[in-house]
């Protein structure tokens, strides 16, 4: 059994992994993508990039909890392979787009089947040991810094050579992994843990109602959806601030990304599951938003402190495996996909609601309309959101949480629900 639970964690690193690659890969090229269509107009093409992370999360916000919700019903397997065709097609489209609105149609057909990591989150839950889903959830976390690390710097190299060859390597890539899942990969989720599939749980709104349906849910939830919205302050305020602030060039902004890429790799092969181990999730979850908050706080005092703050901060993917963790346990077995596709839904409003908030409190700190600056400001607004998501995780987190190695993980959840008791604090389960 543990080969097999091995054997699969194996395939759907390398999913994930293949996935991140393609998207590494567009990275570098997609935004002069952009500004060729505009004719050199920096302004233009950076709202068109703002229009686009908007489109797709918004796209995802709807479609998310219907692949999640699917995968719960035909198993995570068929689902993957949708979202690695998707993925290719919209590469393929990219690399083809005469204008702009053809960018558009890739990117919408992009985020209407880009599933791979919610289901792949459920796969995790399917084939892990309750114990070990943080460490796991980890791991597909390093498939997320390789993918960064790896991916743009094949990109820039072959954007150098033709500005549409990245675009066609990525979706030959996703193709290639779209074929890996059709030969290797296998299903995760047996027929006797399916579940029916109902259009109530498989939009928005029916994803915020498993929310309120699991009560024990709705605390860690906020914890999320606090967590994605501060998110966003990296990737709209780390190359603009460090730009502003401190002078640096694009050598210098791709070499602290490659850093981020590297500590992700490190954090999530061999710290999180042994903070895990040692602390229990509960207190990983703590560790994690606290030195997540601080680190956004230490981002804005200087140049040399903003070095340590990167590891500093990076060391919040502690808490988002951990909380990952704990909310796997919360629901039984065939609801697996429903509930990534509602952590999904959860991710799409922070995509939303972030970039407005952080880069609105960045122009309007760097504004000529008045005399002060204040261009961490946002940084700030980042950790304190951190560390007000820290408190709420403190109350609605109890003792058991904090599973260990070794111990039997079997929770109380059937017997709450029977009891019909809300396991929101330590006080509900006494």
């Amino acid at each position: 059994m543990m080969q097999r639970r091995g054997a699969a964690m194996s395939f759907i690193f390398v999913t994930v992994l293949f996935d991140m690659l393609a998207l590494g890969i567009i990275i570098p090229v997609f935004q002069p993508l952009l500004l060729h269509f505009e004719h050199g107009s920096y302004a233009s093409a950076s709202l068109l990039s703002g229009a686009f992370a908007t489109i797709f999360a918004l796209v995802q916000f709807f479609t998310s909890p219907v692949l999640g919700t699917l995968s719960d019903r035909i198993g995570r397997r068929p689902v993957v392979l949708l979202s690695n065709i998707g993925t290719s097609l919209d590469y393929a489209i990219l690399a083809l787009a005469p204008n702009v609105g053809w960018l558009f149609i890739g990117r919408v057909l992009s985020g209407a089947t880009t599933a791979s990591i919610t289901v792949a989150s459920a796969y995790v839950a399917d084939v892990t040991p309750a114990e070990k889903r943080a460490g796991a959830y980890g791991m597909i976390s390093a498939a997320f810094g390789i993918g960064f690390v790896v991916g743009p710097a094949i990109g820039g190299l072959l954007g150098a050579h033709d500005p549409r060859l990245p675009f066609w390597v990525a979706g030959a890539l996703s193709f290639v992994n779209f074929l890996y899942g059709l030969v290797v990969l296998p299903e995760s989720l047996g027929s006797e843990r399916r579940n029916a599939f109902s259009w109530a749980r498989a939009n928005p709104l029916g994803s915020l109602r498993m929310l309120r349906r699991h009560r024990e849910l709705s605390g860690l939830a906020t914890v999320n959806a606090i967590g994605y919205i501060a998110h966003e302050a990296l990737p709209q305020l780390f190359v603009l601030f460090t730009m502003y602030a401190f002078g640096w060039t694009m050598k210098t902004v791709g070499l602290s990304l490659a850093l981020v890429g590297v500590l992700t790799v490190i954090i999530s092969a061999f710290v999180i599951q042994r903070v895990v181990d040692r602390f229990g999730e509960r207190k990983a979850l703590m560790i994690g938003l606290f030195f997540g908050g601080v680190g956004f706080l230490l981002y804005g005092i200087n140049q040399f402190v903003f070095w340590i703050a990167i590891a500093v901060n990076m060391l919040w993917m502690i808490a988002t495996s951990a909380s990952q963790a704990i909310m796997t346990r919360r629901v039984g077995a065939h609801e697996q996909g429903e509930l990534q596709g509602a952590i999904t839904m959860l991710r799409s409003i922070g995509m939303l609601v972030g970039p407005l908030l952080f880069t609105g409190i960045f122009a309007f700190s760097i504004s000529t309309s008045h005399e002060w600056r204040a261009p961490s400001a946002a940084w700030v607004a980042g950790g304190v959101l951190l560390l007000a998501s820290l408190a709420i995780a403190a109350r609605v987190t109890r003792q058991s949480d904090d599973v260990r190695e070794g111990v039997d993980v079997t929770t109380s959840l059937e017997s709450a629900v029977s009891a019909e008791v809300p396991l929101t604090s330590d006080r509900a389960v006494e």
